[in-house]
């Protein structure tokens, strides 16, 4: 058998990304983070992607919503927690660096005007 690398196109298309700042319980399902998304953004668009966490920043859920239906991706980090931003503020944007940046567990409130890393 041979293995071989190719190229594929995004399954999702994602033209946005939002952090929904205030916990939330992991036990959660894709209906009642759609309907914290529609309490919090007014409504879910198509091709946005929002980001939720838990209180100790271990775990995130990812919904997306693409038009046709709701996706759900969970990441569970075995060590250390994802870096997010302090309660207060119930919604933010990300840049598609700083959404890679956030998944991996980078420092992604540091990336810079040209979308890399100046601090630690």
């Amino acid at each position: 058998m041979r293995r071989t690398t190719t190229s594929v196109d995004a399954v999702i298309r994602i033209d946005q990304v939002w952090l929904a700042v205030e916990p939330v319980d992991m036990r959660s399902g894709m209906d009642r983070l759609l309907a914290r998304v529609i309490e919090v953004f007014g409504a879910s668009q198509p091709h946005h992607a929002y980001v939720f966490a838990n209180r100790r920043g271990t775990r995130l859920k990812v919904l997306v919503c693409d038009g046709f239906g709701i996706w759900l991706a969970v990441r569970r980090l075995h060590q250390g927690s994802v870096h997010w931003p302090r309660p207060g503020d119930t919604q933010m944007a990300l840049t598609a660096e700083q959404a890679r940046a956030l998944v991996i567990g980078l420092p992604w409130q540091r990336l810079g005007e040209y979308e890399s890393i100046s601090l630690l």
